[in-house]
């Protein structure tokens, strides 16, 4: 007998969000709005924040859950499931790091807000105008008062040459990985996507068997790697597609073999299916 799926999460950029895109396409939220309305809960999992993540699924943003800021924060309906803070010594660390290395921006994280202090005032302009953050400007952002979630460094140019000396530099303190091209994430040492789907799921009462994931990066490694139905798409990188069972192109065709009654899948065995 196959497991039923009763949740379904989903990475954003490079998963849901497809070649640089900002916003869902409306058959997204309608495919969605069809899983809820059987009782099939669903949650955006992203490094994003959490008022970012309601305005892209506005049209459902009620209905839906919320794994924000890789795994430090989440909501479910309005309520705020649970929080993860790191030192404020180890935070100020980390962000005299970011400060003092060349071509570096800072983006700390906070509930409701992206606190930032450019180097380069086109940062500030790409995180409200591009990615449409909550993005507070400060004047020195060491003396930002909120607790510290997570704090991330932005390199335009790409921050694959440079992950290295990061997670060197604080891996043994902090969970360190990237989030996309430009993107480097520092959190708490436990946290990640996977951390914050258990915490959902002991939440809601759902077994990881009756959950399906999709992701791209490194980044949603642990979250793919704890549910029955680990979905990687086509252009992930190749640690994730080996702990995945499936690949797809696009999230959407899987969402509409689950409504549908005829997504394929098998228990047990190895390797994958690709969903065309």
């Amino acid at each position: 007998m196959k497991p039923e799926i009763r949740l379904i999460a989903s990475d954003l950029d490079g998963t849901l969000l497809l070649d640089g895109a900002q916003s869902l396409r409306p058959e997204t939220c309608r495919l969605i709005h069809s899983l809820t309305a059987r009782g099939i809960y669903f949650f955006a999992a992203s490094g994003r924040q959490y008022p970012n993540l309601q305005r892209l699924f506005a049209p459902v943003k009620n209905e839906i859950g919320y794994i924000c800021e890789n795994g430090c924060l989440s909501f479910f309906q309005g309520e705020q499931i649970y929080k993860e803070t790191m030192p404020r010594e180890l935070g100020q660390e980390i962000m005299r790091a970011i400060w003092e290395r060349e071509g570096c921006e800072i983006l700390l994280s906070g509930v409701n807000t992206s606190y930032l202090q450019p180097k380069d005032m086109k940062y500030y302009y790409h995180m409200r105008d591009t990615v449409k953050n909550n993005v507070t400007l400060v004047p020195d952002i060491f003396q930002v008062r909120e607790e510290y979630m997570k704090i991330s460094v932005y390199m335009e140019r790409g921050i694959a040459d440079s992950a290295g000396y990061w997670k060197e530099r604080f891996g043994d303190r902090l969970t360190v990985v990237t989030s996309g091209f430009e993107w480097l994430d520092m959190m708490p040492k436990h946290v990640d996507k996977g951390f914050g789907m258990r915490k959902v799921l002991e939440y809601l009462e759902v077994e990881p068997e009756a959950c399906m994931a999709f992701g791209d990066n490194y980044n949603d490694m642990e979250m793919l790697e704890m549910v029955g139905f680990p979905i990687a798409m086509e252009k992930a990188v190749p640690e994730l597609k080996a702990v995945s069972r499936y690949q797809t192109g696009r999230v959407e065709r899987v969402l509409e073999e689950v409504l549908a009654g005829t997504f394929r899948h098998t228990q047990g065995g190895s390797g994958y299916e690709r969903i065309q």
